[in-house]
């Protein structure tokens, strides 16, 4: 579970925490430059079904800092889904692994990270069936709505159930909830300024959006953390649920003046049975996995990556082989193979800090700062105060170079080799025995910080600029499939290669992989500029 996700000025947009820039090509069609999020993928496209609060015949009272009103109701939406993911999130791994004695499930530290790799993962794969049902069944608002509900519930399950039923119950819920949340929020404030006397205030408005995305991704663990090392995880979890619930109820008292938000293709009703029966079916064969005990708690990361390479391959499949791209499209995508490739990598190590690193400030790090002990979540809050921090440096950096600015395959190049280099800079501390202070963590998770900012921004603004004409949204949503098979191939790298006995080991490996790659990057640059030349 990030998403989770670089324009300043009257163009500032802030990255969003987790894992998730999202947003609709259709949605932004015609705009000079597009405003990416690490959280928002809008699947729904607008259309005169998504009107402005002005075209809808609707004028409510007030503003919200300057925007249009119901900026506010998705506003505190948005914060409170996020407080209680993120608040949730920051205390997953250490429930999983610490002894029941302590309050957790007591499970091999191994099979922990691969279980949050794959819950991670499998919210970013939720998102593609919510934007279906948006675009064809419910249409976003519903969806919204109706997926804040399933990810309170989650909650409430891992608050009130005991153990494992409680953990299933509640991760199965959550994902498909979040997924839900994130398919359909960004079209929601997109349709907020379909009115052209309000289009010119619509990066603005994003801007104020995801700004919500990360003080609830700094708040969340900030609550949590401190509420599970005082009473308790369960504690911790009912504050999540507690935190949702306020968020749809000020949604809910809001929700009348929203624009009206109708499916963008609905679904004929000669095919509702068919839809109907293939749920089915595929909740049978699921059912029937799980009972037959083909599918269970430790080879799950694993099924679930097989079925996000085989959706990738799919996707590469279908635009080489389409009679409808034409070969300067195909030419883009081929230079998007191995960027593809990159990405996947780049969240795969970028997670290990909700594993290895977490175990590492859990375990080793001294926790005790004037007498207080910092509960182990605040290392997920730390990383969301660097994104508020530094988001919009980076972004206002990036807009004074201009012209001048490195091209994509290189910011992404540097991303890997900063982010390789951060985790080798654990290896001195561990091999010597020497604690590393709190400082130097600190610095460390900024760098990791600054790689993210390199290229989760970065990646979907080029997803949108090479994306062919006939797969504009379907760019989008296989670019967003790179943060899935991240997360769920780092959950399953921790699985088969952690060994706390050797975890100088792994942090090598997570060195290697992310500077051999911007080293590879590197090599192929002129390769790649050459290919991207008329769009990069």
């Amino acid at each position: 579970m990030l998403q989770q996700r670089r324009l300043a000025g009257s163009r500032l947009a802030m990255v969003g925490r987790g894992a998730t820039q999202h947003f609709s090509g259709s949605l932004y069609a015609g705009m000079k430059e597009k405003p990416s999020d690490k959280e928002y993928l809008m699947t729904t496209p607008t259309n005169d079904r998504f009107a402005s609060p002005a075209t809808a015949g609707s004028t409510p009272k007030g503003d919200f800092f300057g925007h249009p009103r119901q900026l506010g109701t998705m506003f505190h939406i948005e914060l409170w889904e996020r407080f209680s993911f993120y608040g949730m999130q920051a205390i997953l791994l250490i429930y999983l692994y610490y002894a029941t004695k302590d309050g957790g499930l007591g499970i091999d530290k191994n099979l922990a990270g691969g279980v949050v790799g794959a819950y991670s993962g499998s919210i970013y794969l939720a998102t593609i069936l919510s934007g279906w049902l948006a675009d064809r069944v419910l249409g976003a608002e519903k969806t919204l709505f109706w997926s804040g509900v399933v990810v309170m519930l989650g909650h409430i399950a891992l608050a009130v159930l005991p153990g494992f039923v409680g953990l299933i119950a509640g991760l199965v819920l959550i994902a498909l909830g979040s997924g839900g949340v994130k398919s359909s929020a960004g079209a929601m404030v997109g349709s907020l300024y379909e009115d052209p006397a309000k289009r010119h205030l619509r990066d603005a408005g994003f801007s104020i959006f995801y700004t919500a995305i990360n003080i609830g991704g700094f708040v969340g663990p900030l609550l949590t953390g401190w509420l599970q090392l005082k009473y308790g995880f369960h504690y911790g979890f009912g504050a999540a649920a507690v935190g949702m619930a306020f968020g749809l109820w000020q949604y809910w008292r809001g929700r009348s003046q929203l624009p009206p938000s109708l499916p963008a293709n609905p679904l004929p009703p000669e095919q509702r049975k068919l839809a109907v029966s293939v749920a089915l079916i595929a909740l049978m064969v699921l059912g029937g996995s799980i009972t037959g005990k083909l599918l269970h708690l430790g080879n799950f990361s694993r099924v679930l990556l097989a079925v996000v390479i085989i959706a990738s391959l799919t996707y590469f499949v279908r635009m080489f082989t389409s009679s409808r791209v034409s070969s300067v499209e195909k030419r883009h995508i081929l230079a998007y193979v191995p960027m593809f490739a990159v990405m996947c990598l780049f969240w795969a190590v970028w997670f290990q800090i909700y594993t290895v690193v977490t175990i590492y400030f859990d375990e080793t790090s001294n926790r005790v700062l004037w007498g207080f002990e910092i509960p182990v979540a605040w290392l997920a809050a730390l990383q969301s105060m660097w994104v508020i921090i530094f988001a919009g440096l980076m972004a206002a950096m990036w807009t004074k170079m201009g012209t001048r600015q490195p091209k994509t395959p290189m910011k992404f190049a540097l991303a890997m080799l900063i982010m390789g280099a951060s985790y080798l800079c654990f290896i001195p501390f561990i091999s010597s025995g020497q604690v590393m202070p709190l400082a130097v963590m600190a610095l460390l998770v900024l760098t990791i910080t600054i790689a993210e900012l390199l290229l989760s921004p970065i990646s979907l603004s080029f997803a949108t600029k090479i994306a062919p004409e006939v797969f504009k949204t379907q760019m989008v949503s296989f670019n967003f499939l790179t943060i899935s098979l991240g997360f769920t191939l780092g959950g399953v790298l921790f699985d088969e290669l952690y060994n706390a006995a050797k975890v100088v080991e792994f942090y090598r490996l997570l060195g290697i992989l992310g500077i051999g790659s911007g080293v590879v990057l590197l090599v192929m640059l002129p390769v790649l500029n050459r290919l991207l030349s008329d769009i990069d």
